[in-house]
């Protein structure tokens, strides 16, 4: 996969990468897109002057910023009619219920901690959609967790790209190990805020 990731960024450059970001996060069949991956081969590839470690930053955070909005607006556009069917399996109305109890339990932080777990990025601002969220306050931590994401993640694979040689040979350990420290993270949040309502 690193290799075809790499002859993609040298051939699509910038425009490959906002394409696949905005795709992952705004369309829900983009859950399969490789968001992290990408992110740490394009801060590698940075790191080596074949990309503009900023240039990388800026074309994640419009895609995200965009794809993210793109699913807010279809999952408030047709979640609600999707999930009226009463008798869908995969689409309930008490779904919808429960998104709008989660978004109004977590919303912010889970909006800003979701960009960094693969998979719940695609979904979340869908999911806000269909729960209502207003959209000035979806928009505010939406753009706080791309920020964040844009702009770390790449930074990671640049300044570990400096520090292993031949590090793209072992890019799907490394995206391993930052799922697993994101997971942690989001884990750890939820819990404490479990343990500070009660």
């Amino acid at each position: 996969m690193s290799f075809d990731l790499t002859h993609l960024l040298h051939s699509a450059s910038y425009a490959g990468i906002f394409g696949i970001v905005f795709a992952e996060t705004g369309l829900l069949i983009g859950f399969f897109l490789p968001g992290d991956t990408l992110l740490i081969t394009a801060g590698i590839l940075a790191q080596q002057g074949s990309l503009s470690l900023a240039g990388v930053m800026l074309a994640v955070a419009a895609g995200a910023i965009l794809g993210d909005s793109t699913g807010y607006a279809l999952g408030r556009r047709f979640g609600p009619a999707i999930f009226q069917r009463p008798d869908s399996r995969l689409f309930r109305p008490e779904y919808v219920t429960r998104t709008r109890a989660f978004f109004e339990r977590y919303g912010g932080l889970a909006l800003t901690l979701a960009q960094f777990v693969p998979i719940v990025r695609t979904v979340a601002p869908t999911l806000a959609g269909v729960g209502q969220m207003p959209y000035p306050r979806f928009v505010t931590f939406n753009v706080i967790g791309v920020l964040l994401w844009a702009g770390a993640v790449p930074l990671l694979g640049y300044w570990l790209g400096g520090l292993v040689p031949h590090l793209d040979r072992y890019i799907l350990l490394v995206v391993g190990a930052v799922v697993l420290l994101s997971l942690l993270a989001v884990g750890l949040e939820l819990r404490k805020g479990r343990v500070a309502r009660r």
